[in-house]
């Protein structure tokens, strides 16, 4: 459903605030099939968006860790990452 969406899980460092919301909120976008709500719903939807980011974050912190980093990881927003991985 979201192939774009990174998976978070296994990043050292730990995934940042700033990618968990950037998840959130490309999840929200898939599901409503909205890129910009209108005007009368962003509030429901930046709701949405943080409530996402919330469970997230409960559900990065109570999973066990990982031996080795994810297949795929956000290049572009994790030098250090891309630095370890070669790229």
């Amino acid at each position: 459903m979201c192939r774009n969406i990174t998976e978070l899980r296994g990043l050292e460092p730990p995934a940042t605030d700033d990618e968990i919301e950037a998840a959130a909120l490309q999840f929200i976008r898939k599901v409503s099939g909205l890129r910009q709500p209108p005007p009368a719903a962003t509030e429901a939807f930046d709701a949405a968006v943080a409530d996402v980011a919330v469970i997230v974050h409960r559900l990065l912190d109570g999973l066990p860790a990982r031996r080795q980093p994810p297949a795929t990881v956000p290049p572009l927003r994790r030098p250090e990452v891309r630095a370890r991985l070669g790229g």
